[in-house]
């Protein structure tokens, strides 16, 4: 099998290629009964148009959150077509692999804020950054990867879809995704928007607050979806500290957990015209870490957090001074997340 070595450069030129194209795939690890298939997808190619995919958005995006693509190669041999892609070095693993209970060091909060805001980085250049928009399709904390500086990039865009044409306000698809990442109106319907990679972050935004998967079989019957569990627990500041990952310390950071889950529950806006768009997002996170920045992060996390949170209300993007019972009530009644 010959590999070749990927060049990022002469994009323009590479852009109208990719703009036309249809990308379209599906990822073989994640679909369950309630996601609903399509059989063009769901075939003996799948699996190369994923490969095709991943090579054409790569080769068209360069963003410091957003892997870099070192080589690919496809051979057809008696065994069928074997495909490699090589990406750059990645040493420290998903954010998924951290944030497992399995994890013997977890992530400290400092560094939680700072994946968060990588990621939105990441997806707002996909959304905003271009002359045409990438929407992701399967945002989910596995496909986060960590560099040596423990910097967060994007990655696996096998999935990933050329946005809305101009006129246009949505992308007809076969429902793919992660269960319990996927936003209700492109299960229900089929119909992919930028909005739906902002429900897939908002869901992860809870994931970094509970450290808890959003879909576990495992857990007790009103626990499995991670987003019905952290419903009860919104009313007040009391009920919202159980929520909280236990492995973490949480003395002086629950002031900043309570400012996420609020951006959580901006994306997480049952109707998808009413979430940010990612770059709103963005800013919000941006508020929310820069207290963070005085300490920074280690380059490697520290089994105790030491970041202590200095954040006032007059620099929140929320207003914060609501009395201790209802800090999050007005805006969680206001706009209910409703899982499928």
């Amino acid at each position: 099998m010959m590999c070749f070595q990927f060049y990022c450069g002469e994009k323009k030129d590479e852009q109208k290629t990719t703009k036309s194209m249809s990308v379209q795939s599906s990822n073989s690890t994640l679909t369950e009964l309630e996601m609903r298939r399509s059989g063009s997808e769901f075939n003996s190619q799948n699996g190369h148009k994923e490969w095709v995919t991943e090579v054409n958005v790569l080769g068209v995006v360069e963003h410091p959150n957003l892997v870099k693509l070192v080589g690919y190669c496809a051979e057809d041999d008696e065994r069928g077509i074997q495909r490699l892609l090589v990406y750059e070095y990645m040493p420290n693993k998903s954010v998924e692999d951290h944030l497992s209970p399995r994890s013997e060091t977890p992530l400290p909060w400092a560094m939680r804020l700072k994946i968060a805001q990588d990621a939105a980085r990441g997806l707002a250049y996909l959304h905003e950054g271009m002359d045409f928009q990438i929407i992701f399709r399967d945002f989910k904390s596995s496909n986060i990867l960590l560099d040596e500086q423990w910097n967060a990039k994007l990655s696996d865009f096998g999935l990933a879809r050329l946005g809305p044409l101009e006129g246009e306000t949505h992308v007809s698809t076969a429902v793919v995704g992660t269960m319990g990442y996927a936003a209700p109106e492109y299960i229900q319907t089929g119909h992919l928007t930028s909005r739906s990679d902002i429900w897939s972050y908002g869901v992860f935004l809870y994931e970094l607050i509970t450290g808890r998967r959003p879909m576990d079989r495992n857990r007790p019957k009103n626990e499995q979806k991670l987003l019905d569990w952290v419903r009860p627990h919104l009313a007040d500041s009391k009920k919202f500290q159980q929520i909280l990952d236990p492995k973490l310390e949480w003395n002086g950071l629950i002031k900043s957990a309570q400012r996420l889950a609020i951006v959580a529950n901006r994306c997480l806006t049952r109707n998808p015209k009413s979430r940010p768009k990612m770059s709103e997002v963005l800013e919000m996170v941006n508020r929310i870490v820069e207290p963070s920045q005085e300490i920074g992060c280690s380059s490697q996390p520290p089994v105790r957090t030491i970041w202590e949170n200095k954040a006032n209300g007059k620099r929140s993007i929320m207003d914060m001074r609501m009395g201790e019972s209802s800090w999050l009530h007005r805006m969680w009644s206001s706009k209910v997340v409703r899982t499928c």
